[in-house]
Parts: C-alpha cells; sequence; structure tokens
C-alpha cells in the first residue's frame, strides 16, 4: 500500500491544479461587497468638483484681512448644493457652509468661531487668515479618469463608497464559484426528520455549505442521495450540468462494499488525484477531476469533513474565487503536556483563553474522538501537531489554526 500523503503535499497538488474564474457579471453596487474587481475602476467625474468650504465661517480674500480685527462686508451666503454666483470685491465676504463652493473673488475661509459679528452686514476677524486656508481644492480626492480602484480589488465598505463617488451605479465584477454538495447514505435524513434506530441525521452539508460561502462562493446543493450507484452518478451528472466549479462529496468515498461515491465518479469521468491524506482526522480525503471540475471527495464523519473543509476546501474556493488565502495561522502556548504523534499529522480541538499576562493560551480538550461535533463547536483552534513530534510540555509553544475570535 502506498505510503499515505502529507497534508502540505496534498494541499499544494489541490492549489496547483485550481485556476482562478475568468468570468465577470456586471452588478449593481449594492450587491457587490465582497465581491472581486474584474476590471479597473477609473473614476468617471473629479472630486471635489470644485473648491469646496471645508467649514462653516466666511469665504474672503486673504489679502483682505492682513492683520488680526480686520472688518469685512457680507453680501450674500453660500451652502452645499447652493452656489454665491457673483464675485467677492475688496473688503467683502461671504457667509459659507460646509461642501458649499468658494465664490469667485476668495481664497481662503474665516471659520465662524474666528469671527466677530460686529451686525448684520459686518464681521470682525478674531484670528489670522492665510491662502487656501479651510479650502478643499477642486480634484483633491481623485480626478475625472484617474483609476482609483484596480482589478483584482476585493470590494468592502470603503472601497464600495468611493466606487459610488466616483458615479458608476454598476461593477464588473468576477462570478463566485460554484460549489456543489454531494451527500451519501442510506442512513442519512435530513434535521426534522424522526429517524430509526440505524440511522442518523445528516449535519455536514450545513457547515460545509456555510464554509465555502464565507470562502466567497456559491452552492448547490445535491441532496442526500442513497447508496444507489444510479442515484449518485445522476447527482454527478447534476453537478457537470451545472458547471461547477468543484464538487465536493460527503462520505461514500472508501472502497467498501457500502462506499460507492468513488466509483461512480471513476464511471462519470473522475480522473483520481491522490486519496488517503496522513492526517487526523479525515485520513480518507479524496482529490480529482472531471473535466474542469475539481472533486474534493470528503470523509462521511462530520469533525473530519469540516477540519477538511477548513484546510482544503476554503483556500480552494478563496483561489478560485481571486481572494487572498484566510490568514488562520498562529502560535499559542499549550495549557498541558500533549502526547507524541504518530505517522500522521493531528488537528487537536482547542479553546483559546487569555491569561493574566496577556498570553494567548490553548487548551486542548480532553476527549478528541473525531465523532465529536460538540467539542468542535466549542473550540476556537486547533492545535497543529506534525507527524512524529515528541511530546510538548505544559507551557511551550504550538502550532494552531484559527477559526474562530478568540474568547477572552
Amino acid at each position: 500500500m502506498k505510503p499515505l500523503l502529507p497534508v502540505d503535499d496534498a494541499k499544494a497538488r489541490l492549489l496547483d491544479a485550481a485556476a482562478p474564474v475568468t468570468e465577470s457579471e456586471l452588478l449593481p453596487l449594492s450587491a457587490c461587497d465582497g465581491r472581486v474587481l474584474a476590471a479597473d475602476l477609473p473614476a468617471l467625474l473629479t472630486q471635489p468638483p470644485f473648491d469646496a468650504s471645508a467649514m462653516d465661517g466666511y469665504a474672503l480674500s486673504a489679502a483682505d484681512a492682513p492683520v488680526i480685527g480686520s472688518v469685512l462686508t457680507v453680501i450674500g451666503q453660500a451652502a452645499a448644493g447652493h452656489a454665491f454666483e457673483g464675485t467677492l470685491g475688496h473688503g467683502e465676504a461671504v457667509r459659507i457652509f460646509t461642501g458649499a463652493p468658494v465664490p469667485k473673488g476668495a481664497d481662503a475661509i474665516l471659520i465662524q468661531e474666528d469671527a466677530d459679528r460686529l451686525d448684520e452686514n459686518r464681521i470682525r476677524t478674531t484670528f489670522e487668515v492665510r491662502v487656501g486656508q479651510h479650502i478643499r481644492p477642486r480634484g483633491q480626492d481623485f480626478a475625472e479618469g484617474e483609476t482609483v480602484l484596480a482589478a483584482g480589488r476585493q470590494l468592502d465598505f470603503t472601497a464600495l463608497t468611493v466606487a459610488a463617488a466616483m458615479n458608476h451605479a454598476k461593477l464588473a465584477v468576477y462570478r463566485k464559484p460554484l460549489i456543489a454538495i454531494l451527500a451519501t447514505g442510506d442512513e442519512l435524513l435530513p434535521p426534522g426528520s424522526s429517524p430509526n434506530p440505524a440511522q442518523i441525521i445528516a449535519s455536514n452539508t450545513f457547515g460545509v455549505s456555510a464554509l465555502a460561502k464565507n470562502a466567497g462562493a456559491d452552492v448547490l446543493d445535491l441532496g442526500i442521495i442513497p447508496d444507489d450507484d444510479t442515484l449518485i452518478r445522476a447527482a454527478i451528472s447534476k453537478a457537470i450540468a451545472a458547471r461547477a466549479d468543484v464538487l465536493v462529496t460527503l462520505g461514500g468515498a472508501s472502497v467498501g462494499d457500502h462506499d460507492l461515491v468513488q466509483a461512480a465518479l471513476k464511471a462519470e469521468g473522475m480522473q483520481l488525484d491522490f486519496w488517503r491524506i496522513a492526517m487526523r482526522p479525515g485520513k480518507p480525503l479524496m482529490v480529482g477531476a472531471i473535466g474542469d471540475m475539481q472533486v474534493l471527495g470528503m470523509p462521511g464523519n462530520p469533525v473530519a469533513s469540516l477540519v477538511c473543509s477548513l484546510l482544503f476546501l476554503e483556500p480552494l474556493v478563496r483561489k478560485i474565487a481571486r481572494l487572498a488565502p484566510m490568514p488562520r495561522m498562529g502560535l499559542a502556548t499549550t495549557a498541558t503536556a500533549l502526547k507524541a504523534n504518530d505517522h500522521r499529522q493531528d488537528y487537536v480541538r482547542a479553546r483559546l483563553i487569555v491569561d493574566d499576562g496577556q498570553e494567548t493560551v490553548a487548551e486542548a480538550y480532553t476527549k478528541q474522538d473525531s465523532s465529536m461535533m460538540k467539542t468542535l463547536a466549542h473550540s476556537d483552534c486547533l492545535i497543529v501537531r506534525p507527524p512524529n513530534a515528541p511530546e510538548l510540555a505544559a507551557g511551550s509553544q504550538c502550532p494552531i489554526i484559527r477559526f474562530r475570535a478568540q474568547n477572552v
């Protein structure tokens, strides 16, 4: 029997075979949060489109207020959306509000706190006036035709704001990867069912689907398929017809009498790349491809399928979606001793705590059986134990993979 493939080698082979999406779609600005820009985005106008006041106060010429105590005559008003149409003469000022265009003849703004109102039409300066003071010059933010956002930028609240300011109502963004998920097994029933003594409730799909969506994908749920070769092949054909980028199968990937998925995939044209990984949990992981559709065969064990999804599916989806990898790796201090490891890389469920010295501590759960979903739900990270790692004393540093915000 071939030796088990190391985790890093398996991940590298999976990602090397993945190609980022090239197709794009035009979406309303309101639908673009989290999407990846497919083309450089130039400004359609100049911002600000005119010299604008940055403060409430008075627009004037600095030459008309050479000293503190200069007196000027107020001849009008300018507000946002309402420009003063005239031109300032010698010794004149205009009452102005934030965002209003600076009138012709003015080159400074005296803020209202720095002016004494002598009467209805006159003010006296109580602070020095400098040319350009409190004026936002035309084009200070961006100029028409300037590329403000480059292709490949993931759009967040800041990028969407500037895109809107550049007068873009729609954006060209890369399409999301489509991930088809197929669960198999005679023993599985959907949540809300009444299982008989030999059946269990299917749970993997929901966690794997959520992880794929959070990584930037759309999900096609192919449902729960019994252990029937014809029905499994029909579901695989649906994924092919839907032009899924990745088909994720849950369960049935081994070669036992009731494990039909691998054979069904091969019958539908899958070229198997590798199968069986030197990791715990998740050894039965299978990777292959049917044409351009990658196939990721997950173990049926819920904890194993979620760990494999975190390690393999998330980075795969993000590469296809043109998103940077999630920064999940870190270091922590182990709260208890960790026993020596065997030839498989171990992923130990743990919760994170912060001690009095503000040190991040990973406290491994005593029970690590891969069937225990509750333990994973209560964990914040996975402690990574490399193959053949010696015993690690309490208080030692250990690598971790974070998947939830740290509990404090």
